[in-house]
């Protein structure tokens, strides 16, 4: 299988770097070109029609919505890889609508860059190895193979999804408590998504034992 093209839009010049640095360590992709704004970007993604896009959300001239939204009334056939700062439900929901493949949140580490490159490289080859597509084939593709994550009634996809962004992002282990802080939501909400994700064999719960009451849990990602 050929390299990947990538196409990057970032308009700040040192997460420009770190991203082409990044890309750099990622067998199986190239990089083809790269914008610091929207105008630009499309004209020269319309050119080159990279087949991923690692898209900044905010740009100086557009948003990257503005940019995935003309890349898709184009049919333009470049997958998208959004990165951003941005962690609001809406704005994320808005551009997995848009068919985003994946959602990183600055500032994240070379691991979670690594994760979603990984994760895009083996879709893509395994659908270039099929001719035809099986249910579960599928299922794969869209991540919702029967690997036990299913969630249960009442838990959302798209908090949990919020849920593990931010855990991502966290270098050290955190209580329910202070990720709800950090995701503006009820702490017995998060407490819930986390303990689904431990019994799951996801999040991994450490016990931290004080003088009185209670041992507080602290959550990390395995």
């Amino acid at each position: 299988m050929a390299n990947i093209t990538v196409f990057i839009v970032e308009d700040d010049p040192m997460v420009l770097d770190i991203n082409k640095g990044f890309l750099e360590r990622m067998a199986g992709f190239s990089l083809v070109g790269f914008s610091m704004n929207g105008k630009d970007a499309l004209a020269q993604i319309k050119i080159l029609k990279p087949q991923l896009i690692l898209l900044d959300m905010f740009l100086p001239d557009m948003s990257g919505i503005e940019i995935l939204t003309k890349l898709r009334l184009e049919r333009i056939p470049s997958d998208v890889i959004m990165i951003t700062a941005a962690r609001d439900t809406v704005t994320i929901q808005e551009v997995m609508r848009f068919g985003a493949v994946d959602y990183m949140v600055k500032p994240f580490r070379f691991e979670r860059f690594q994760k979603s490159f990984d994760n895009y490289y083996k879709t893509t080859r395994k659908l270039k190895a099929l001719e035809h597509l099986k249910q579960e084939d599928i299922d794969d593709w869209l991540g919702s193979a029967s690997n036990g994550t299913e969630l249960p009634k009442g838990l959302n996809k798209l908090t949990m999804e919020q849920i593990v962004l931010s855990l991502v992002e966290e270098t050290l282990p955190i209580t329910a408590e202070q990720l709800a802080q950090t995701v503006g939501m009820a702490r017995v909400t998060v407490r819930k998504y986390l303990d689904f994700l431990a019994h799951k064999e996801k999040v991994r719960i450490e016990m931290q034992y004080g003088n009185v009451g209670r041992p507080t849990k602290f959550y990390s990602l395995l």
